[in-house]
């Protein structure tokens, strides 16, 4: 069962819950034989998208900023129906830097899904590496 992420960030993208609950379901079902089920699963993956920022990172000696990081932060918690020994709940955070000559507004859509599909890849190894 993968739950929807809700988005508790403080900088709000609509589409950002959506997304990513969408990839994380796409990841599991395709990579391993399992199916999806709105409640009770053997696995259940639940939590929330808790940050998503924007901060420079490469200052010029104008001080001013040649390139900026969007960082993704999502809270997941694990359940193992099956062996509870594997559960957890745990933070995974990634990023992608891109130059400031660059309008946000026309990249950010890419960035959130090459950031995502980080994200979802570390979460499928974390929890279903050894399935």
């Amino acid at each position: 069962t993968v739950n929807d992420f809700p988005n508790t960030a403080p900088l709000y993208i609509p589409t950002l819950s959506q997304t990513f609950t969408e990839m994380l379901k796409d990841k599991i079902l395709n990579q391993t034989s399992l199916q999806h089920t709105d409640k009770d699963g053997d696995l259940n993956f639940e939590g929330s998208i808790t940050g998503y920022r924007i901060v420079p990172i490469s200052v010029q000696g104008d001080e001013t900023a040649s390139a900026s990081r969007l960082t993704i932060t999502i809270k997941v918690k694990y359940s193992n129906n099956k062996d509870h020994k594997q559960d957890f709940e745990r933070s995974f955070s990634n990023y992608a830097d891109f130059d400031n000559s660059q309008d946000i507004n026309d990249i950010e859509q890419e960035l959130i899904e090459e950031i995502l599909d980080k994200i979802t890849d570390d979460i499928y190894n974390n929890t279903l590496a050894n399935w």
